[in-house]
């Protein structure tokens, strides 16, 4: 297992959701892709099948897409498009870190469905990319057929308990670790250095991802880590800062009218049930599915049940 992948999304992912070093590219076969410029930035897209467009949004903030292969299974039934957002994967970087912010996450997917030319599409954000999605269809409602959100957060609250719970683990599963920590942080090192993310990096990602442990051996994730701190703050793995600070969907998503799919794992450390359920009451109208054998990836630990739910709602006008 690589320790990279426990450290960035330790956050969150989110995060969210949350979410160490950046790895390379799995071995997976990847559709064949294309560079759309958006926005004024090359973003790196790949398309498969045909029919109605579902967008995924990948998690992070700082993840290159990382659906495939568990997605390519909606191949038959739809078109699906993948995509390394700014500063993510084979996209352009930019030249300024403040260049790298949630809006313009948010606005580049408006970009996408503009250049691809779909009047509308279906939308499917993970983790940090349900953060995304949902400000881009409160934004956007009338370009969004119908919503996924999977393993999302609702606010910047529900990050910062994820936060908490990720340290309330470490500090009784791993005290060591956890002394380390406290250590170098009272030197004055923040989430950002790497003394403080190498720590992270030693930690088994079943510890917060997974309901089956063993599933960690097939999650790779490719991370730019200063898109990640920029976004979510330098010191986000104790407090959520950047632009996650004031994000706050609670109040607005009963006004969506569109179809809306909600899904969650009961074994998720990272985007808590405690929180996830509250969308019940946030998005009265939306269906609810709960993964009873699952982490944060329930396409990965329950594909059959996950991939049913999807092609169902997809059929839903």
């Amino acid at each position: 297992m690589n320790a990279g992948f426990v450290r960035l999304r330790l956050s969150i992912f989110f995060l969210m959701c949350l979410s160490f070093p950046i790895m390379g590219q799995n071995s997976t076969i990847h559709p064949e892709g294309k560079y759309l410029t958006i926005n004024g930035s090359k973003l790196w897209v790949e398309i498969e099948g045909s029919g109605e467009p579902l967008l995924l949004i990948p998690g992070g903030p700082g993840d290159a897409h990382y659906f495939h292969p568990e997605f390519s299974i909606l191949a038959s039934t739809c078109q699906v498009i993948c995509f390394d957002a700014f500063g993510r994967g084979k996209s352009d970087r930019a030249k300024d870190l403040k260049e790298y912010s949630f809006s313009r996450d948010v606005e580049d997917i408006e970009g996408l469905r503009k250049t691809l030319g779909f009047e509308t599409m279906n939308l499917l954000g993970h983790s940090y990319g349900g953060m995304v999605a949902q400000a881009y269809t409160l934004k956007y409602p009338n370009r969004v057929k119908r919503l996924i959100l999977s393993n999302t957060l609702f606010s910047a609250e529900m990050w910062q308990a994820n936060n908490d719970n990720c340290n309330y683990e470490i500090r009784n599963q791993y005290p060591e670790i956890w002394d380390s920590l406290m250590l170098i942080r009272s030197q004055g090192f923040h989430s950002k250095d790497k003394i403080h993310y190498t720590l992270y990096g030693e930690l088994p990602a079943g510890l917060f991802y997974f309901y089956n442990a063993g599933k960690a051996e097939n999650i790779i994730h490719n991370t730019n880590l200063d898109v990640y701190y920029t976004i979510a703050g330098e010191d986000c793995d104790f407090l959520i800062g950047g632009d996650i600070t004031n994000l706050d969907f609670r109040t607005d998503l009963k006004k969506l009218k569109m179809p809306m799919l909600i899904m969650a794992g009961r074994f998720d450390r990272v985007a808590l049930p405690r929180f996830s359920v509250q969308f019940k009451q946030y998005a009265p109208k939306a269906e609810f599915v709960m993964f009873e054998k699952s982490g944060h990836q329930p396409y990965v630990e329950e594909p059959d049940k996950y991939f049913k739910i999807l092609r169902d709602f997809l059929k839903k006008e």
